[in-house]
């Protein structure tokens, strides 16, 4: 994945699907993506348009009351490509990413979409995709990407 820092602006929720679809080419296994922003700010329609992107046939919903969702979709070559995405909104406690098994989750070779990711503290990977999504303004998202660090 290719990305240093990034910035985009959208202005509805089928702008910031595209721009999931756009950024789903650039996403190989093993790569993890964290989803940062507040309640409504697009997070799951972003990953929306990533699984889109990647073919998947199932509806895609946050996970929020399971934790984790897990996909099968297809990369622009038609190879198998597993998606896992969580939602750590009603995250109790870092730890309990542990026993939902999180590093057999991140050392595989699936895509890993983190909604809330902040929520996982150090267990992030340091390969971690960093999205911030925030809303200058009613109607427009500013999507913020960075390989470093969260912001």
């Amino acid at each position: 994945m290719q990305t240093s820092r990034a910035e985009i602006n959208t202005t509805s929720p089928d702008e910031t699907r595209a721009f999931g679809r756009e950024l789903s080419a650039r996403l190989r296994p093993g790569d993890c993506v964290g989803l940062i922003g507040e309640l409504g700010s697009g997070k799951t329609c972003l990953a929306q348009g990533i699984c889109e992107g990647l073919n998947v046939p199932d509806r895609v919903t946050s996970p929020t009351f399971i934790l984790v969702n897990e996909y099968l979709g297809r990369d622009a070559a038609s190879r198998p490509v597993s998606i896992y995405h969580f939602d750590l909104y009603r995250l109790p406690d870092p730890c309990a990413l542990i026993d939902l098994g999180w590093d057999d989750y991140l050392a595989g070779d699936g895509i890993c979409l983190i909604e809330w990711a902040e929520r996982a503290g150090s267990l992030l990977p340091e390969r971690t995709l960093h999205i911030r999504i925030d809303i200058p303004e009613f109607c427009s998202r500013r999507i913020i990407l960075d390989n470093g660090e969260s912001k």
